[in-house]
């Protein structure tokens, strides 16, 4: 039986003429948008989801090429550019019927919505990113033997073929070990959740590299003409993340306010995980952003 998030309704929602996403929806009010992140569906956002779900109505995909959702095969560098999966998520939004809504996401999600706040400002309301810089940034602050945190970029930045037979020939020891040295707890990913992690990693490892290799390549190109062009997050944006700035040695607050003007920046000391590891934390930024 397929794990859930408790009473959510499921759908299945075509947004492209080759992507259908799943999404689980709860809850009324003002829409807020969960985008998930690797190696994770939208089930990371379950105790998030029902405690938003009291006063907001709550969209939770999963990304194209994750989990449940179509897995279209990689035709060029658009399929999985951040910009093509930003347009999922509001085609997938006006089909709900919300023309703006409040976009937040983690890791991969985090910079899905990133792309889609640049892209879509008068859709987007509020913008938060859970642990991560924007994509030309995180490639420009990984310098030598420090950039080894980040090695499964560089795998899965190679042309097509070999980073998909390497990574499907151990599927459940590369995406395990991610969940493990990530986490700074264990217990906050149950056994069940990490096998249906696992078990929809195992099944698109093709859609996985290719949205990874996108963020090598054509996503870097779309933020290099952002900020060539001057182009900022206009939405009140929220950022917490993980202290990498003191880690790997820059300014991760000072990166992020040349893209968002109206930023609020904060670390936490939870782990990589934090809408699982410390979900009361994260709904209290994100309350705190949408009353902005």
């Amino acid at each position: 039986m397929a794990l859930t998030i408790p009473g959510f309704e499921y759908r299945s929602i075509t947004v492209d003429e080759d992507a259908t996403l799943n999404v689980a929806v709860g809850g009324h009010g003002s829409p807020v948008m969960l985008a998930h992140g690797f190696p994770q569906t939208h089930l990371m956002w379950r105790h998030v989801a029902v405690d938003l779900a009291a006063d907001h109505t709550v969209i939770c995909p999963d990304l194209r090429g994750y989990g449940a959702s179509g897995k279209p095969a990689e035709r060029d560098a658009t399929t999985y550019a951040k910009r093509t999966m930003a347009r999922d998520l509001v085609t997938l939004a006006e089909q709900l019927g919300h023309e703006r809504f409040a976009l937040a996401g983690h890791d991969r999600g985090a910079l899905v919505a990133i792309r889609a706040g640049l892209d879509h400002p008068g859709t987007i309301t509020h913008l938060a990113a859970l642990d991560v810089l924007p994509t030309l940034d995180m490639w420009d602050v990984l310098h030598g033997a420090r950039a080894a945190v980040a090695f499964h970029l560089y795998l899965m930045a190679q042309p097509p073929g070999l980073p998909e037979q390497m990574i499907s020939a151990s599927a459940d020891a590369f995406f395990g070990y991610f969940l493990d040295a990530w986490g700074g707890n264990p217990r906050a990913i149950p056994a069940e959740v990490r096998a249906e992690y696992l078990r929809a990693s195992r099944e698109a490892v093709p859609s996985i590299v290719a949205d990874y290799r996108a963020s090598a390549g054509i996503d870097v190109e779309h933020d290099r003409a952002d900020r060539a062009a001057g182009n900022r997050l206009a939405m009140p944006v929220t950022v917490v993340q993980q202290d990498w700035g003191a880690a790997l040695g820059y300014d991760a607050a000072a990166l992020w306010r040349a893209w968002a003007p109206d930023l609020e920046h904060t670390t936490t000391s939870a782990g990589h995980f934090m809408a699982e590891e410390a979900p009361d934390e994260i709904v209290k930024a994100l309350r705190a952003l949408l009353a902005r």
